[in-house]
């Protein structure tokens, strides 16, 4: 029931400039799968707006058809949350029903102590060697890569 109410919530307040009745907007009944965590999905929300905007923007008066993005990993999205607040935004816009294929970018240190590239297996940037002393050299990339419209 809270993932019911959070995603209306969440939903309502960026479309409520949509729809001049925001309680009248289509998904005031949503259903959100179990595996969508709506209670971080604000930081998604955001994100798959501004993914809509500049992808309509770019299309002009043609219908978006699919989206190709790029995400690095220290950008802390949930593609699966992502994909779901992506439907939700492009409701009544000329990429509503647009696919969205999200390409997940490995992050890649560099530890300016002992010269070591490394992956971390988390968000956790220490270096084998027990330095934090790093450079980010991939993993915060957000990018539109692609749209196709027809």
């Amino acid at each position: 029931m809270y993932m019911r109410i959070a995603a209306f919530f969440y939903a309502t307040v960026f479309l409520r400039h949509r729809f001049s009745k925001p309680w009248l907007c289509p998904i005031v009944e949503c259903t959100v799968p179990s595996h969508v965590n709506c209670g971080s999905a604000v930081h998604e929300l955001s994100i798959a707006q501004s993914v809509v905007d500049a992808v309509c923007d770019k299309a002009g008066a043609r219908r978006v058809c699919g989206v190709r993005l790029e995400v690095g990993r220290l950008c802390a999205v949930v593609p699966d949350s992502l994909l779901f607040c992506f439907d939700v935004v492009t409701a009544g816009t000329q990429a509503e029903g647009a696919s969205l294929r999200i390409d997940e970018i490995a992050t890649s240190v560099r530890c300016r102590e002992c010269g070591e590239v490394f992956s971390p297996p988390d968000m956790i940037l220490l270096c084998p060697c027990g330095s934090a002393d790093v450079d980010i050299l991939a993993g915060r990339e957000l990018r539109i890569l692609s749209m196709e419209v027809s």
